[in-house]
């Protein structure tokens, strides 16, 4: 089930139940924020025509991190004319995708196998084209309070954790902060619904997405837009909050 809507003025959110991805409009042209699952470019013609958009009005698409539910439909923006961005420290996962290490290795997944949140989950995954990794060559990089040339000019934060080089990218006009991994609003294993980070074994460093928390308190967005789960509009400061209090439950 394709999800579409608009957040708030140039904000459209994009993709399914499980995974957002999202387009913001500045003065007529777009950039994308994660490119969703695989399994979405089948539906990317007719989705972008319900918003009178085409793949070639996307000029930018900028990566949160290179794990395959975000980088989905990126190679086909790209073959349109659009640039694509990532964070340094996962420009070598998106060229050459692989398994994740740290608190996140495949050992750690067992753990959670016994759950039928995780196989439902991994199972709407794997059906978007998740298990199939899009390789993704000659993206420019980018590094933490860099503000990128690109519609919109978001500026990025690093805030490492669930990847090396997870960013989130504050947009000022729109005050929407786009949150990637570093914190949901639906957790996919208990299907709690607050600010949260994502859920332990999904991290390649739980303690860094902790410490991250630090960098989300200090952006002053209204808005936060995450990777999985409903937008959420009392400030990235409160959010970052509440995911903090999650921890201490």
């Amino acid at each position: 089930m394709t999800v579409i809507d608009t957040i708030s003025p140039g904000v459209h959110r994009l993709g399914s139940p499980l995974v957002n991805w999202y387009l913001v409009e500045d003065g007529g042209r777009l950039t994308a924020v994660d490119a969703g699952l695989p399994g979405f470019a089948g539906d990317l013609d007719a989705d972008l025509r319900r918003i009178g958009k085409r793949p070639e009005d996307v000029e930018a698409v900028v990566l949160t991190h290179s794990d395959s539910d975000h980088t989905g439909v990126a190679s086909v923006l790209k073959d349109a004319g659009a640039r694509v961005f990532i964070h340094e420290d996962d420009d070598q996962t998106l060229r050459k995708p692989g398994p994740k290490g740290g608190d996140a290795s495949p050992l750690h997944m067992l753990r959670l196998m016994w759950r039928p949140a995780f196989w439902r989950f991994f199972g709407g995954m794997t059906r978007g084209g998740g298990a199939r990794a899009t390789k993704i060559e000659g993206a420019e990089t980018y590094r933490d309070g860099d503000v990128l040339d690109v519609p919109g000019r978001p500026r990025a934060v690093h805030v490492p954790g669930h990847t090396p080089g997870q960013s989130a990218l504050h947009f000022a006009a729109p005050g929407a902060l786009f949150a990637g991994d570093s914190l949901c609003t639906w957790n996919p294993l208990s299907g709690e619904r607050r600010p949260q980070l994502m859920p332990g074994p999904f991290n390649e460093s739980n303690a860094d997405s902790r410490r991250s928390l630090d960098a989300l308190e200090r952006v002053d967005a209204e808005l936060v837009l995450p990777g999985h789960g409903e937008p959420w509009r009392e400030g990235a400061p409160e959010a970052a909050r509440i995911a903090r209090e999650a921890l201490r439950a």
